[in-house]
């Protein structure tokens, strides 16, 4: 499976200005990347960031859920190495106490889907580039469900789904595929929320070192560490033994 450096190398960050994705664009030009494209629904968001090294950061507009938008990133940055499907929502919505499911829905088409758009759009280059890596961002309610957050759980159990799965298919392509589960990061998300909370540029510095050593399960903080060690080593033995079985071939 590959590995990647990151001096010198290009990659693309959904989700970048703010919080866990405005942090990777950060560590990656501190780590010696060529170029970062930085993507979000507005460019107008990312000014600031992009003005801390204008020289290699290169904003792009994309709403995830637009696959006209990920069809023109992907023309645009067909030169990247490293893709880390970030970008996230969260609508503190419980599954049955919740009024209707429209919150339900807007979280699955932004946190699940779009990471599906991506990987899919994006698999062929990483393929035309010699492998490559993927980085999809779950979250440890994608392993273990939480009612207050039951919605977003959900579409973050999804995403777990699609990492494993993908990780088989891109194995002949030798395409590494992370997930990475944070618990409690002192983004926007977790504004009022009573706990310890980690550094977004903690949980970047992980994901980056993940990278280059080839780790595909990364747990970045003390609450996703604790409930990582006491459920990822069996499921990661059941993934293993189910990984090949692939689709035929034109499904």
């Amino acid at each position: 499976m590959s590995t990647v450096d990151i001096q010198g190398v290009t990659a693309l960050v959904t989700g970048a200005n703010r919080g866990i994705g405005k942090a990777l664009v950060r560590e990656l030009i501190d780590q010696g990347a060529a170029k970062v494209y930085a993507t979000a629904r507005s460019v107008d968001k990312l000014g600031d960031l992009v003005a801390t090294a204008s020289e290699k950061i290169i904003p792009l507009e994309l709403d995830v859920t637009n696959e006209e938008q990920i069809k023109a990133a992907a023309e645009a940055a067909g030169d990247v190495l490293i893709v880390i499907n970030n970008a996230g929502i969260a609508g503190y919505s419980a599954i049955i106490a919740a009024q209707d499911t429209s919150s339900a829905r807007q979280e699955m088409e932004v946190n699940y889907f779009g990471v599906l758009h991506m990987v899919r759009a994006f698999a062929p280059i990483l393929k035309q580039n010699k492998g490559g890596v993927f980085v999809n961002i779950s979250s440890i309610g994608g392993l273990v469900g939480i009612p207050m957050v039951g919605t977003y759980c959900a579409t973050k159990a999804a995403v777990h789904s699609l990492t494993q799965s993908i990780r088989g298919e891109l194995a002949g392509q030798e395409t590494l595929v992370i997930g990475v589960y944070p618990g409690s990061i002192d983004t926007d998300m977790a504004v009022g929320m009573d706990m310890e909370k980690e550094s977004p540029y903690v949980v970047a510095q992980a994901i980056l070192d993940a990278v280059e050593n080839g780790i595909e399960s990364v747990y970045p903080d003390k609450v996703a560490d604790a409930i990582g060690y006491l459920i990822h080593t069996p499921l990661k033995k059941l993934e293993l033994q189910w990984a090949d079985a692939l689709p035929q071939a034109g499904e």
